[in-house]
């Protein structure tokens, strides 16, 4: 399957030729400051599916992993496109809201939840991680 997508002001274009090697909710505090308070919805695509056209800007920092997670977001209109992670450039994990309907993808896990807020409510169906998971299964 293929998908494509844009941000809010169309300047930044995605088309992505494979299928997520996983899909997770984050609720790190990184995450609720660019989700608005909520988690952040991301599909983890090898990066070499992955193509971008348009200017996109990063921003970086350490991670509780310790790890550099890169945020690249369009700078005309601000919107998150994807996030890059030191420790698996082979992944980038893209926004759900900048994938164009119907992508059809859903959340699998919940990850970083012992920083969500006491308000924040969990899928039971979703597999729950207090911190950073492994890494997902990589295609063979």
């Amino acid at each position: 399957m293929s998908y494509s997508g844009r941000c809010g002001c169309g300047k930044v274009v995605l088309a992505i030729s494979g299928e997520p090697v996983a899909t997770r909710q984050c609720w790190c505090r990184h995450c609720q400051r660019i989700a608005v308070g909520g988690p952040t919805q991301n599909a983890m695509f090898l990066t070499t599916d992955v193509v971008i056209e348009g200017e996109v800007a990063p921003h970086s920092y350490a991670a509780h992993s310790g790890n550099t997670v890169t945020q690249w977001f369009c700078p005309a209109c601000g919107t998150h496109i994807f996030a890059e992670n030191s420790a698996r450039p082979q992944i980038r994990g893209v926004r759900f809201g900048v994938l164009d309907q119907p992508h059809g993808l859903a959340p699998q896990m919940a990850i970083w939840t012992d920083e969500a807020p006491p308000w924040a409510v969990f899928d039971p169906a979703l597999q729950r991680f207090a911190q950073q998971p492994p890494p997902p299964p990589m295609p063979k």
